[in-house]
């Protein structure tokens, strides 16, 4: 391939990833939307929903494996071989003739998908200098928000001018070239042939040298052994439900609560990504601007996440009011909310783990975020048609703070070089 020389080379493949996570949670944020049409189809309640779902989110929680291997094996044969693998499973999809086999698939396309997040944050942590890695971590966790947005209109027009096995095709479909234009396209900083000596200095020198990778593979349990470690993996595991909730049970609840057939899913359903989107860039935003004040960079995502902790109390009125657009709306406060303060503790690894920790670091708090998630599906699965869903909003509405109180009292910088720019 020919590479044309630049200045912004870190930007492309940021954008590279961005697109590959699209593309990831458009084929998980799928089943969301079809879930109302396979429940008919496939002859399952809500119970069995619910263990589909915490079946995806246990096979998920299996990041540390991913991010395991993407810190021994490298970044570009990882993301390959992980995506492909993802991408067939989806399209694996449109065999399933009952739940269980839909629910195995599920929990094997949950392993696989579980690359995403620590192979993103391994990128902007050789990529990126540490005062833009906010930036460019809230730009590719956009990904999450735009996946998830585009799946409503793109299942809806599938199921209804296809079925609901074509969704899913073409969502394999879509994994599978991304898998294929990463392989083509990707390289390490240090391989990279676009990538200009200024370019390249101005990423190394924004590095905190203390952060730099090692020779040593990474050790989970050393890392199990800081407290910084469980300062970023129990806030995520607090944050995590709500994401949950909103990809996977958003379309059931506008269905069977607010009364909305699959067009009226297509047309607002997409609506709460949308806000994710800019609380993603909110988020980086509002840290720089905290730093600008005097703060430091951990102080300043520190307030950032307890901001966003803070206007998560919206969800709980979502239940109590009579409009189902005004319900919309504070599921777009509530969203906005946990994307800021999601991209935030996210972006926390890099500032406080080596590079060659950062993608193990990620899997392993990813799992801790999805084993909230999967506690939270299950229970919504279960009590859901006895209790309905205001207990699960209530519950959602106060997690937040709490996360923002431990990420206070357990975050701890190693040096006073982790504080720099950022």
């Amino acid at each position: 391939m020919a590479f044309s020389k630049s200045r912004g080379v870190r930007w492309g493949i940021i954008a590279l990833v961005t697109a590959g996570t699209i593309i990831n949670y458009l084929t998980r944020s799928t089943l969301g939307v079809a879930a109302p049409t396979l429940m008919t189809s496939l002859h399952m309640s809500e119970k069995e929903y619910g263990f589909i779902t915490g079946l995806f989110q246990f096979g998920i929680m299996l990041q540390p494996v991913a991010g395991f291997l993407l810190d021994v094996v490298r970044l570009k044969m990882g993301m390959f071989l992980f995506t492909l693998v993802w991408g067939l499973i989806a399209m694996a999809h449109a065999l399933a003739g009952n739940w269980q086999a839909l629910a195995w698939l599920r929990g094997f396309q949950g392993f696989a998908e579980g690359v995403a997040q620590p192979g993103g944050l391994k990128v902007v942590s050789e990529w990126f200098p540490a005062r833009e890695r906010g930036l460019a971590g809230g730009l590719y966790n956009i990904g999450a928000s735009v996946g998830s947005m585009l799946a409503p209109p793109l299942v809806a027009w599938a199921i209804l001018y296809y079925n609901w096995q074509a969704a899913f095709v073409i969502t394999g479909v879509l994994a599978i070239l991304w898998a294929f234009l990463w392989l083509f396209c990707y390289r390490s900083p240090k391989e990279h042939p676009a990538l200009t000596e200024a370019e390249r200095a101005y990423i190394d020198s924004g590095q905190e040298k203390h952060l730099a990778a090692s020779e040593t593979r990474p050790s989970p349990l050393n890392i199990l052994r800081q407290r910084n470690f469980w300062g970023i993996a129990i806030p995520r595991f607090l944050a995590d439900p709500t994401w949950g909730t909103l990809v996977f049970w958003l379309p059931l609840y506008l269905a069977k609560v607010r009364g909305f057939d699959l067009k009226h899913i297509a047309l607002f359903g997409w609506l709460p990504f949308v806000a994710a989107d800019l609380g993603c860039l909110f988020g980086p935003l509002l840290v720089g601007i905290i730093q600008k004040s005097g703060a430091t960079l951990i102080n300043a995502r520190r307030l950032t996440f307890t901001a966003g902790a803070v206007l998560m109390v919206g969800i709980v009125f979502v239940a109590s009011v009579k409009n189902p657009y005004a319900a919309i709306a504070l599921l777009c406060l509530a969203a906005f909310a946990h994307q800021t303060l999601s991209v935030t503790v996210i972006t926390m690894a890099s500032d406080l783990f080596r590079q060659s920790e950062v993608a193990t670091v990620a899997g392993m708090a990813g799992t801790a975020a999805n084993l909230g998630a999967l506690l939270f599906s299950l229970a919504i699965g279960s009590l859901v048609a006895t209790t309905g869903y205001a207990p699960f909003f209530f519950i959602l509405g106060g997690i937040d703070l709490l996360g923002a109180a431990l990420l206070w009292l357990l975050v701890r910088p190693a040096t006073p070089a982790s504080e720099g720019n950022g």
